[in-house]
């Protein structure tokens, strides 16, 4: 036979722990080695046996000092020592004696005891809904007013939620009583064991409907589309979530409605890219408004504006219009606009250009600086 392990070690508290101590070390142990929880286990079995054993002697003042003299050797214990019946005595901190059955441990873990249940007759928020929505550049930068259809759960006008007939009520459940908790029981090599669940047949509430709703057929909530219209401000992004408060599904009982949210997708623009607030355009000119300056006009998201090119500007420069980006979201001011030149090069150009052009390119010389050096280079 193994020897068998100190009992304060067993529970894990002290030698000099107070019976408060012992008393939550034992239920917290106990729920975690319960054969319920931990079925086919015989470790789990062993365990809960060693630990009922040592909580038996410890929780009764007598026996603890028998104990913390004799060890497991107490001539008043009997020839088998501490444990002989485990589940005998009168330290069970669940009430009652564990001998001839546990009497409703697991009410006592999760239903009063440990856990209390929600009551479902309490009114109860509706769920929060998700509706994605796709929005142009335009109208990120500008923001506008966008008309949705939802599927939802609304309460019922006619019962108000109630699932009843109008005029009618609610009888006591007969499966359980009116309280809406049903208990099986369950013979086991350890006694009786009794368990605690919702009662299906009423879910808990307690009671039944006599005459359903004949709107909603006792659900208290009806299915509807409805159609809302959302403002999305300006300078939303990819990922901006917006928030309709009391524009979800409908909730039970009485309880409040949940919220929508709005998760915005902007859909990409032919020539404009972005980045956060700021704007980037990539805008063509010639090599001649390159090599000799020009005013041109360049399109922003409000409209083309006059963009100066200075003489002698290489292909990649970039130019910042300021104030021309989005709208911070969340602050005042806008992001700015960067305009990057690309120098196009002319194609099928006549016998007489081409003369002209090889004059300019004699001209430049050797000056592999200059803007037209840069471009007859490689030529």
């Amino acid at each position: 036979m193994a020897e068998k392990r100190d009992y304060y070690e067993v529970l894990g508290v002290s030698r000099d722990a107070d019976e408060e101590s012992i008393k939550k070390a034992y239920k917290k142990l106990a729920k975690q080695y319960h054969p319920d929880l931990n079925p086919d286990s015989k470790t789990a079995e062993d365990k809960f046996k060693e630990i009922n054993e040592a909580y038996e002697v410890l929780s009764d003042a007598n026996s603890r000092a028998r104990y913390d003299q004799f060890g497991h050797n107490d001539p008043m214990s009997g020839a088998g020592g501490y444990g002989g019946n485990p589940f005998g005595g009168a330290g069970n901190p669940f009430g009652g004696s564990f001998g001839g059955g546990f009497g409703d441990i697991f009410e006592t873990f999760f239903g009063g005891g440990f856990a209390q249940q929600r009551d479902p007759n309490a009114p109860s928020r509706g769920n929060d809904m998700r509706v994605d929505m796709q929005v142009s550049f335009e109208e990120a930068a500008k923001g506008a007013d966008k008309e949705i259809s939802v599927s939802r759960y609304e309460s019922c006008a006619k019962c108000h939620g109630g699932g009843a007939k109008p005029g009618t009520g609610r009888d006591k459940c007969a499966s359980c009583g009116g309280s809406g908790r049903v208990r099986t029981t369950q013979t086991t090599p350890f006694g009786q064991f009794q368990t605690v669940k919702t009662c299906p047949s009423c879910g808990g509430s307690g009671s039944v409907i006599k005459e359903p709703c004949p709107d909603c057929g006792g659900s208290g909530r009806l299915r509807k589309n409805r159609k809302l219209v959302v403002h999305v401000p300006a300078g939303v992004d990819n990922g901006s979530r917006l928030r309709m408060a009391g524009e979800g599904e409908g909730g039970k009982n009485g309880g409040p409605p949940g919220d929508l949210f709005i998760y915005i997708s902007v859909r990409p623009h032919k020539i404009f890219k972005r980045d956060g607030d700021h704007v980037f355009l990539e805008q063509p000119i010639s090599f001649v408004e390159a090599a000799l300056g020009a005013a041109i006009e360049v399109p922003t998201l409000d409209g083309e504006v006059k963009l100066d090119i200075p003489e002698g500007t290489q292909t990649g420069t970039t130019f910042r219009l300021r104030g021309r980006g989005f709208p911070k979201l969340r602050g005042y001011g806008r992001g700015d606009q960067h305009v990057k030149v690309k120098v196009v090069t002319p194609t099928h150009l006549s016998s007489e250009q081409k003369e002209l052009l090889r004059q300019i390119s004699d001209n430049v010389g050797d000056d592999k600086k200059g803007f037209f050096g840069k471009i007859f280079k490689d030529r």
